[in-house]
Parts: C-alpha cells; structure tokens; sequence
C-alpha cells in the first residue's frame, strides 16, 4: 500500500520518552508499516525542506507524522500512528471524541516536561543494521 510506505514518525532523537515509543512501536508493528527518523537527522529535515512543511512543524519538537501527504502534529500524529498499526489500535480513533484542544492541552503537557521526567540521552540512537530499513536518516 503506498499510504504504508510513507508512514514516517518523526521523533526527538535524544527524548527518553519518544526513544522507548519508537521501541515499543518497532516491536507493536508487526506489518512494519512504519518508518522513523529523528527529527535531528539530516532525513528529517529535508523531508520537512523537501513538502515545504516549515510552518506546520515550527515549534513542535517531540514527535510528527508524515502520512505520504500531510504532516501531523500533537495529538493528531499520536492517533494517526496508533490507528496505522491496525487491530486492536484502530480503538484509538475513539481519542477523535474529544475536542482536539483538549488532547493538545494534554500532549503539551506531556511534552513540555518529558525530559524532566523521562531524561534526556546525549545523542540521537543509531539503528542496528536489523533496524537500518526502518529507521531513516
């Protein structure tokens, strides 16, 4: 499916949080769907340069979602990643029942203290070469 092939997460290298999802995903996807890339690499950034997304990506700077079209942000991208794995994930999209300033209050939140209470790593990872297809950039 191409909408498949263009589900990119796009995700703080050096956030704890956003390191141990793209863990936890690499292991819920099965049908490996997904591709990532930290929002750090070089990948990233030009895929951002490349769609001309630079106004809907300024400012945010924990985890967005390219579908192959659009990008997501915020709440929006988090259910848009759950909903691709299918399955019991799909249970997800009853998230779109609250009003999307609501889930945002909630994302912001998380994101503006996720370092202090998840850490912080030195580096972006570097993906093993069982990881080099899904991890970009």
């Amino acid at each position: 499916m191409e909408e498949e092939r263009n589900s990119i997460l796009l995700f703080d290298g050096v956030c704890n949080l956003c390191n141990g999802t793209v863990n936890l995903l690499l292991d819920l996807d099965k049908k490996r769907v997904l591709k990532y890339a930290s929002l750090q690499s070089e990948f990233a950034k030009n895929l951002i340069l490349e769609h001309h997304l630079e106004e809907e990506t300024r400012g945010v700077d924990s985890i967005l979602f390219w579908d192959g079209t659009r990008i997501h942000s915020k709440s929006e991208a988090v259910l848009k990643i759950a909903s691709r794995l299918g399955g019991i994930w799909k249970i997800s999209l009853l998230g779109t029942l609250l009003p999307k300033w609501i889930r945002n209050q909630i994302y912001d939140l998380i994101a503006k203290n996720r370092y202090r209470w998840f850490g912080k790593r030195e580096a972006c990872r570097m993906p093993t070469p069982e990881l080099r297809d899904r991890i970009l950039g």
